[in-house]
């Protein structure tokens, strides 16, 4: 069993060229036992994003809270609290929040996924 609180889990800023305003933490993972999948949590600040990009693994949202975009496929979706997203494998796609209000998602994927 694993059993935490977010306010106890490190929170890592990434940002680079392709990334802006973004804190990740990384809830459950194979070392807390869960071994086939990793729920991350990100918050992106008013205007923050990550960058347009596919890779080769499926990955599940959550918004937590805030507004934001996500683009899929060259379409733009608008996300709110409770929104859901299941992307698929090798597809394009990009969240970013908009600019009046900060994100904040859960987003799970397996093990390779969390670089």
């Amino acid at each position: 069993m694993f059993l935490s609180h977010i306010d106890e889990i490190e929170s890592k800023k990434i940002e680079n060229e392709h990334i802006k305003g973004a804190m990740k933490q990384v809830l459950i993972s194979p070392a807390e036992g869960w071994a086939d999948y990793v729920m991350r949590r990100f918050v992106l600040e008013k205007g923050g994003y990550a960058p347009k990009h596919s890779h080769p693994w499926p990955h599940i949202t959550y918004v937590l809270e805030g507004n934001g975009i996500l683009f899929f496929e060259g379409k733009e979706h608008p996300l709110s609290p409770g929104s859901v997203s299941y992307i698929p494998a090798d597809s394009l796609h990009q969240i970013r929040a908009t600019e009046e209000s900060g994100l904040a998602f859960l987003c799970i994927v397996p093990p390779e996924g969390d670089v």
